[in-house]
């Protein structure tokens, strides 16, 4: 039963995936970097890190979504559907919000209710880190991925002199 409830959610996806794109990112433009050249970056940055995640997984760059898979990197999130879910319950609380990430929330929290607890503590664990959602990562590529990583995984803290 769950494999045609993650299959129609994967149909939903496929059909509306462009139109986000091209509605909710008709500003961003893609990155000028391509799957192989990430993998020449430095060991230890985050473009390397970037490549390996889509030379593990068998994935291409999506023009204009490369920022999601740097989430994936950044927040420990899988790739699995349920996993994909609580990546958007983790946006949600670490502050982004728009109608594509509702629907995503809405749509899989009724199809896969299953994993509401791990949605929630997803949610809790985002509104704990520093606002990242709407960084973009490309400029970051350098960058030493455990170092920045734990950056963003700490939330500000207020310093009482």
């Amino acid at each position: 039963m769950k494999k045609i409830r993650v299959q129609f959610l994967l149909f939903v996806y496929d059909k509306t995936q462009k139109l986000y794109r091209k509605y909710f990112k008709k500003k961003k433009r893609q990155w000028q970097f391509n799957e192989r050249q990430l993998l020449e970056f430095k060991e230890d940055s985050l473009g390397r890190k970037l490549g390996e995640f889509y030379h593990k997984h068998g994935f291409s760059m999506i023009p204009k979504m490369e920022n999601h898979d740097v989430h994936h990197l950044i927040t420990d999130c899988g790739t699995n559907f349920e996993d994909e879910i609580a990546m958007q319950y983790l946006l949600l609380g670490n502050g982004k919000l728009n109608a594509h990430l509702l629907a995503a929330i809405v749509l899989g929290s009724l199809i896969l209710p299953e994993y509401m607890k791990i949605y929630l503590k997803a949610y809790r664990k985002g509104q704990n880190m520093r606002a990242f959602h709407e960084w973009d990562f490309e400029g970051l590529l350098w960058q030493n991925f455990e170092h920045l990583k734990d950056f963003i995984q700490q939330k500000d803290t207020i310093v009482l002199h």
